[in-house]
Order: structure tokens, then sequence, then C-alpha cells
């Protein structure tokens, strides 16, 4: 496994800009699917009747229920691999008000409190701020007086 260098596909990709794929020769299809997940737009894998037959690439190519395993799971990366776009999925968006977290008070705070890093955390449900204003909470008076686990 060494030797089989994947990183070389996005080298040849970038030096003709031109779609790469991956030749394999590896013993199960690990690698084949590895591929298509780093970019390989082909890949080559022998398939055969009997692994054991004599010849020098039937040790290394794929039986027929191996091969639709191979192509399942490529397909499956392929579609795992998605457009780019961090944005929340169809399939997620029943998940957020209970995935999500709010910041809280970690303490009992006092009305015009200056807010520490100690004095604020994270936690479920999502109903409240982001944690994304976490570090603008940093150095700010609490609005009113808290107590610990209440939403700021």
């Amino acid at each position: 496994m060494a030797d089989v260098n994947l990183a070389a596909m996005a080298t040849m990709r970038s030096a003709f800009q031109l779609p790469v794929g991956y030749s394999d020769h590896t013993d199960g299809f690990e690698v084949s699917v590895a591929a298509v997940a780093l970019g390989a737009a082909v890949i080559e894998k022998h398939l055969t009747l009997d692994r054991s037959a004599p010849g020098p690439d039937h040790a290394a190519s794929l039986e027929p229920d191996d091969f639709k395993r191979m192509v399942g799971a490529i397909r499956n990366v392929e579609a795992a691999l998605g457009d780019g776009v961090k944005a929340p999925r169809e399939s997620e968006v029943g998940n957020v008000p209970v995935a999500r977290k709010s910041i809280v008070a970690a303490r009992a705070l006092k009305a015009g409190e200056i807010i520490g890093p100690a004095d604020i955390t994270t936690k479920r449900p999502g109903t409240g701020r982001s944690p994304i204003e976490y570090w603008s909470l940093i150095g700010t008076a609490a609005p009113r007086a808290l107590e610990r686990d209440d939403p700021v």
C-alpha cells in the first residue's frame, strides 16, 4: 500500500489540467474508492471469474460480487462528496433545534458583570444566541442577572 501514491493524481491533474483516473492493481477495492474520493474520474479494475486462475492479473482482480460492492462503494463516495456548499441539508433541517447549541451562563452572573471566558458556555437546545457569538460576548456586560444555564 505504501507504493500506491494516490497523491500523484493531484500532481498530474495540476500539471496537465485534465481529469485523472486510477488503474488499480492492489488487492481489494479500498484504493479505488479512495482514488474516487481524491478526484479520480475513471477507475480501471480488472474483473475475473476466478481469482485463483493462472495469469498475472487474476490475483489483483475482483470477482463479480466484490466488483459490484466496489461500484456501490464508489457511488456512495460520489454522493457523499456533495457540492462543496456548507449549508444544512434537507435531511438535517429537522435536527437543527435539538442538535444546535446556544450560549448560556456557566455560573450565576450579576446584571452588568463583565463576562469572561469562564462565565459562558454552550448547551442544547439551539434556541438562543448562536455559539458563533461567543467571542463577541467576552468583555461585555451581562445584560441582566443570570442564573447558571440561563440563555445569555
